[in-house]
């Protein structure tokens, strides 16, 4: 494969992936990393530090359009991003120092599990708790932050992920700003891997410098049109997409690096039927919990109603 090529590779993967970023919120890091190591032939821990290198652009402009909505929390942002950014240049040094043999199938594991996380979160149709006003321990967010980012550099993604989708289910919080408060403590997160991987292969991230800016393009090129597609894609069939395709292209790499190498396009096959029931099983519970959304308003303006017309009747 010519360096052309590959460029163009890393582009398409920097597309694809801003894509589906601007229609779940994240999946930027999982999904070009996916596409880097598999598409464009980059080892785990080049991958990672293209993204990452990419990531600190977008990640500023992303955590300063929050910032600028009031979407931040800043003591949630320093309660995570903190150990975020020791995991993460933790992670990024240990990554740089594997062997691209054995790097290959812990990144493959990585991303696998991730994509399960997505199929299995987009399967039970988006539903989340309703918000409370107690917040989280120190302990938690701190421990939640640590581990985030350390798959998110060792994984090449996954800050989001693993962050978001455990603070959401939680619900402690508005989802508007437990997105900008994760959004902006990746800045940091990134930041901190970016410059593991500086110390750690210097050369190695200088020489796939046009890479970076190949990553960037494609983002910036998708940008707009995601924000487009944001609103008349289904977020849910395109988690579950996503989630089924990360695990399909990771999990045979997995299982080959442990001799389950026979038949491996039926693993493939499994994993996308799985998906579609998925997919399907989501959508679902997704238009199910939309009704009853529906119905609980109507149920609440009905109410009101008939108390207003109750009170305008005794005041007469």
């Amino acid at each position: 494969m010519n360096n052309l090529t590959t460029l163009i590779l890393i582009a398409v993967a920097g597309l694809a992936a801003q894509l589906v970023d601007g229609g779940l919120g994240m999946g930027f890091g999982v999904t070009s990393t996916t596409i880097l190591v598999m598409l464009a032939g980059l080892g785990p821990a080049q991958a990672s530090a293209v993204v990452h290198t990419a990531e600190l652009g977008t990640t500023f402009v992303s955590g300063l359009s929050h910032w600028r909505f009031g979407n931040v929390d800043w003591k949630v942002v320093a309660a995570i991003g903190i150990p975020g950014s020791i995991g993460a240049f933790a992670g990024a040094t240990v990554l740089s120092n594997l062997s691209t043999e054995v790097a290959k199938p812990i990144m493959a594991l990585i991303l696998a599990l991730i994509g399960a996380n997505l199929m299995l979160r987009f399967s039970r149709g988006l539903t989340q708790r309703r918000s409370t006003s107690k917040p989280h321990s120190r302990g938690f967010l701190g421990g939640l932050g640590l581990f985030g980012g350390f798959v998110d550099a060792t994984g090449g993604g996954g800050w989001g992920p693993v962050t978001t989708s455990t603070l959401l289910a939680a619900g402690r919080s508005e989802p508007r700003r437990i997105v900008g408060t994760v959004n902006t403590a990746e800045f940091f997160v990134t930041f901190a891997a970016t410059a593991g991987f500086l110390i750690s292969m210097w050369q190695d991230l200088v020489a796939n410098l046009a890479a970076v800016v190949a990553l960037l393009i494609g983002g910036v090129i998708a940008a707009p049109l995601a924000a487009w597609l944001v609103t008349r894609l289904n977020p849910i069939l395109l988690g579950g997409f996503v989630g089924t395709l990360i695990v399909a292209l990771n999990l045979p790499t997995v299982l080959k690096a442990i001799g389950l190498d026979d038949n491996l396009w039926v693993v493939r096959v499994l994993v996308i039927a799985i998906g579609a029931v998925l997919c399907y099983r989501g959508a679902v519970k997704a238009r199910a919990n939309s009704r009853a959304a529906s119905e609980r308003e109507q149920l609440k303006e009905d109410l009101g109603a008939a108390e207003g017309a109750e009170n305008h009747a005794r005041s007469r």
